[in-house]
């Protein structure tokens, strides 16, 4: 029962939430800003402070437990129309052929990747996160990018509130007595905002260009990517039109077809 448990992610989902509202209660009963903020009746950034850690909170379940763009059936059926258009997509291009995954013996879409710790394929999968127990793919990648927007800016402002609270002790032992806790959190939510932030510019760097984790760490792997140049990336439309497609496009993309475009009429 428990390895069931760990490998539905309960384990990994109640830690995190756990944790988040075990600092939370330790920034509010020490004498922080917060702290200091209720004692003069000044509700305001208290309550702002506990709003935008509930968002977090309830965009990390959003991400977590949402369906990352799983391939539910064969990209060829649909229809005895579609399948005569990707054939004679694939036959008058270079696009290469799609491949049928080894494991759900699904055929797969351009860009998608069979995942070993969810056992099935995913779109324009990005990675598995262990953080939040799910993959990132397709139609979750951009809720995960709002997620680490939002988790920074919680712990950057916790960062500030716990520093704000460590008072001054007659001797170390006396000082580490006062702070231990707040001292606990402040470690924790230190290195929390470096991970949080290097992901958050790895995640941005990698939109901007139109590229996946698996595809930037894997090129030399990848059938549709280890034929082209080093520099080249037949999925990048320029930064403005990658960022407006991955923020405000929602829909399936057929990447074959910006393949075929792109790798037909190179610039």
């Amino acid at each position: 029962m428990v390895r069931s448990l760990f490998r539905s992610g309960f384990l990994v989902r109640f830690s995190h939430t756990v944790l988040t509202w075990i600092v939370t209660l330790i920034l509010f009963l020490h004498n922080t800003d917060l702290r200091r903020c209720e004692e003069r009746g000044e509700l305001l950034l208290p309550a702002l402070f506990f709003l935008l850690i509930l968002l977090s909170v309830l965009l990390y379940f959003t991400v977590s437990l949402m369906d990352p763009g799983f391939v539910l059936t064969d990209t060829v059926k649909g229809g005895q129309g579609s399948n005569e258009e990707m054939e004679s997509m694939i036959a008058q291009s270079s696009t290469p052929r799609l491949r049928r995954c080894g494991y759900c013996l699904l055929q797969q879409p351009m860009r998608a990747k069979h995942c070993q710790m969810c056992k099935r394929c995913v779109r324009r999968f990005d990675h598995h996160c262990p953080w939040i127990e799910n993959c990132v793919g397709e139609r979750n990648h951009r809720w995960f990018f709002a997620y680490l927007l939002v988790q920074l800016l919680v712990l950057l402002w916790a960062l500030h509130i716990a520093l704000s609270g460590i008072s001054p002790g007659a001797t170390w032992e006396l000082w580490l007595r006062a702070n231990g806790f707040l001292l606990g959190a402040l470690t924790m939510v230190g290195v929390f905002s470096w991970v949080t932030l290097l992901l958050l510019g790895c995640h941005l760097y990698l939109v901007s260009i139109n590229c996946t984790t698996w595809e930037f760490m894997s090129r030399h792997r990848i059938s549709y990517l280890k034929n082209c140049e080093d520099e080249e990336n037949p999925f990048d439309r320029g930064v403005f039109c990658n960022l407006w497609d991955f923020f405000c496009i929602c829909r399936t993309v057929m990447w074959e077809q910006v393949y075929k475009k792109n790798t037909s009429n190179p610039v």
